[in-house]
């Protein structure tokens, strides 16, 4: 069965990794993918992230980070624009989750960028999501 929505079931499988404490999580790979998990390594959301070739698509498997008594890096990861309604943002219109504290990852014509960056090279695009 084919995934609608690459990006929520992204998200999915992060959520219920943290959730389950684990150390590890496989996606499925994509280019907007990879580069949500790019934007979450810079961000320091996890310790890093390798694409593992299994003879299809192929799989990013990425190493969640925990704090030092074991309390959850990533708290909430919510997807903003959907297949169903897409949603753009303008370079002053993208959104600051938690008062700057939070990121607000970003698909520009620059590539996938968190909040911050859009702001320092001035680009808006579609608001992917946002993680508290």
């Amino acid at each position: 069965m084919a995934i609608v929505d690459p990006i929520a079931d992204m998200l999915t499988r992060i959520r219920n990794a943290v959730r389950n404490r684990s150390k590890k999580v496989d996606v499925l790979n994509s280019k907007v993918c990879r580069g949500i998990a790019g934007v979450l390594k810079d961000e320091g959301y996890i310790d890093s992230f390798d694409v593992v070739e299994d003879g299809r698509q192929g799989l990013i498997r990425l190493k969640l980070r925990y704090g030092p008594s074991g309390e959850a890096v990533l708290h909430s990861l919510s997807r903003q624009s959907k297949p169903g309604c897409r949603r753009y943002s303008q370079v002053g219109e993208i959104p600051k989750p938690v008062q700057g504290l939070g990121i607000a990852i970003v698909s520009t014509s620059q590539g996938v960028l968190s909040d911050r960056a859009c702001r320092e090279k001035r680009v808006g695009g579609e608001l992917l999501c946002t993680i508290d």
